[in-house]
């Protein structure tokens, strides 16, 4: 992988990770089109390169995770910002499982990238069309259940598989609750902490171990930078965003790159 490859993906990854469009589906159509190709060393990127938006979702949420960070260590359910942290957590435990038991099988399907892509992006259209054809969208964070919780957190498990959008189920899960765009937007980015640094964290066990290490480490951090960087600007503009638009023009971005992606790959 080149620095100039690197890059590009480190920018892609920022701007698609929050935005609803599943940056893993964006990541492996310009692998395809870049001509890397599909190896244990472009999967441990594509995930390891993920620990950089994280990193821009603790700097723009810092505050919020330091009070829930806080208030979790009270009674259990006791105040509304311990509930969110246990909800949280909730949420974290289906998709930690997933990720774990089914790691071989997620990396297979990174060796067919259009057509995952295509499945993943026309998946996404469908869940936030729905969900904002189908709901009310006029529950707070603060009216969450525990049950609200582990569905959403279900439903993360479908953005464990490459190609999945992970914001647009999620937020699309939040909103099929019931949850207004901004809440659920915020309650996907917040459980999405958990799971993406275990992810990279896991990844980066394989990635000590490479023999070629040393080559592999100024390509990661450029991307890894890249991503965090651009991942704070693309969070803080939807969470404006989804204050007055809804998510139909994203959802009729991923049904035309999905269509498009599945008719390359067929051909």
């Amino acid at each position: 992988m080149t620095l100039f490859q690197s890059l590009l993906l480190g920018i892609i990854q920022g701007l698609t990770e929050f935005i609803p469009v599943s940056s893993t589906a964006h990541l492996l159509i310009a692998q395809k089109l870049l001509g890397i190709p599909a190896s244990d060393a472009t999967f441990s990127f594509l995930v390891i390169v993920q620990l950089g938006t994280i990193v821009s979702l603790v700097v723009y949420f810092w505050k919020d995770l330091l009070t829930l960070f806080k208030a979790f260590f009270a009674k259990p359910f006791s105040t509304p910002e311990n509930k969110l942290g246990w909800y949280i957590l909730i949420a974290t435990i289906p998709a930690l499982l997933a990720g774990y038991l089914l790691k071989d099988a997620i990396e297979a399907l990174f060796q067919t990238p259009l057509l995952e892509a295509s499945i993943r992006l026309l998946t996404a259209a469908v869940l936030m069309t729905l969900a904002e054809w189908l709901t009310k969208k006029n529950r707070s964070l603060e009216k969450m259940t525990w049950l609200d919780a582990l569905i959403v957190g279900l439903f993360q498990v479908i953005a464990v598989f490459p190609g999945a959008s992970r914001s647009g189920t999620t937020i699309s899960a939040g909103m099929l609750r019931g949850f207004d765009r901004k809440s659920a937007a915020r309650f996907a980015f917040l459980m999405s902490i958990p799971v993406m640094l275990a992810a990279g964290g896991y990844e980066m066990l394989d990635v000590v171990k490479m023999p070629d290490l040393g080559g592999f480490l100024l390509p990661l951090a450029i991307g890894f930078v890249t991503a965090a960087v651009v991942g704070w600007l693309s969070v803080r503009w939807l969470l404006g965003y989804l204050n007055k638009h809804s998510l139909y023009a994203f959802a009729i971005y991923c049904a035309a790159a999905g269509s498009a992606c599945l008719v390359f790959a067929l051909l």
